[in-house]
């Protein structure tokens, strides 16, 4: 899967659901026209849980879940990107914000 995708890293979250918690992600969030799937598209398999309002879509390959898409509150679409999956980025220096995910 290869993607591109303009994403502010100054704002990331992670989340306590059981879904998100287990897996670890560092999420950060952007306009869905900031985002484009380069290749691999047709390897996605997808996941929704719980309001199956947002669509977790992972290789069918490896099961990473690189990005999922969705609605931001205010209905504009968006991209959720996990930016473990991000090329050059120093993990170490990001300090994310916890969403209490687990009591929605």
């Amino acid at each position: 899967m290869r993607f591109s995708v303009e994403v502010d890293l100054s704002n990331p979250i992670t989340c306590n659901c059981s879904y998100c918690s287990k897996r670890g992600s560092i999420l950060a969030f952007t306009p869905d026209e900031n985002f484009v799937l380069e290749q691999g598209g047709e390897d996605l398999a997808e996941y929704r849980f719980n309001t199956k309002t947002i669509a977790h879509l992972f290789c069918q390959t490896c099961g990473m879940e690189s990005f999922a898409r969705g609605a931001m509150p205010d209905g504009a679409k968006m991209a959720a990107v996990n930016i473990r999956c991000l090329e050059g980025i120093e993990l170490n220096a990001i300090e994310p914000r916890q969403i209490d995910g687990r009591s929605r």
